[in-house]
Parts: C-alpha cells; sequence; structure tokens
C-alpha cells in the first residue's frame, strides 16, 4: 500500500512538473511571437496628421519614405520624401544612423497598406520611432 501511494505521489509531482515546463514554454513562446511580429502590427506605429508632419519635415533627422511607387512618385510627393520602391534595394543605406531617428512612411491613403512595407523593414532593423502618415499623398496633396 505504501509504495502505491509513494508511486501516486512521484506521479503526481511528475505530471505538476510537465505542466509547468509545458506552461513555461508556452509563455516564453508566446512572449517571442508576439516580440516579432510587433514590427508588422499596424498599430506599432503612431499616425501622425499633416501639421505634425509638416513640422517633423522642418528636423532635418526625420525621413520619410514614398511607398506608393515611382510613377506616383513622379507626380506627386511629400517633399524631401524617398521613392521607396525605387530605392527598395538600397533602404538601408537611406535610413539614418541613429535608431531612434523619426522615420515616416506613407502611401496612397488611408485605405492603402503598402506603407507597412517599408515601416516593417525599418523596424526589424531596429528602428524605433517610426510613425505612419496615414493620410497619404491624398492627405497631402488635399491640404
Amino acid at each position: 500500500m505504501k509504495k502505491l501511494i509513494l508511486a501516486a505521489f512521484v506521479l503526481s509531482a511528475v505530471s505538476a512538473f510537465a505542466d509547468t515546463t509545458a506552461t513555461t514554454t508556452t509563455n516564453t513562446t508566446t512572449t517571442t511571437a508576439t516580440t516579432s511580429t510587433n514590427c508588422k502590427d499596424e498599430n506599432h506605429y503612431p499616425i501622425v496628421s499633416t501639421t505634425e508632419l509638416k513640422a517633423l519635415l522642418q528636423s532635418k533627422d526625420t525621413v520619410v519614405f514614398d511607398v506608393n511607387g515611382p510613377d506616383s512618385f513622379k507626380k506627386a510627393h511629400v517633399p524631401g520624401a524617398i521613392d521607396f520602391v525605387s530605392n527598395e534595394k538600397t533602404f538601408t543605406t537611406m535610413l539614418p544612423k541613429d535608431k531612434t531617428a523619426t522615420i515616416v512612411a506613407y502611401c496612397g491613403g488611408p485605405m492603402c497598406e503598402a506603407w507597412q512595407k517599408a515601416a516593417s523593414k525599418a523596424c526589424a532593423m531596429g528602428y524605433t520611432n517610426i510613425k505612419h502618415y496615414k493620410d497619404g499623398i491624398i492627405g497631402w496633396v488635399k491640404n
């Protein structure tokens, strides 16, 4: 009887330890997944208004990427913006050395998601101050 109770106790302890390990592993995996997907989360990037973007453009530390493509870029773009699509291969050389410098990405307008390409690429490289000009070129031209 004592051996049966001891065996039950050991199995219970092993089972509890296994559950704890699985939970810890799951929590670690979840945390890692959350951290690594942060750059792809649209909510990770604060939205700037046209007024805020105009103020940011006064700073020489702000880099702006237009993600609309070369045809759209030739027609209209935010002054000083870089055509991301035409320069995607050399994108890393266009980023500032300071990983806290302000980077703004935009595309066509509120429904366009192309801006995320530049933002997530900069984020994955360790840049921490990336913003989204949600009004896009439509909003810029309108104002």
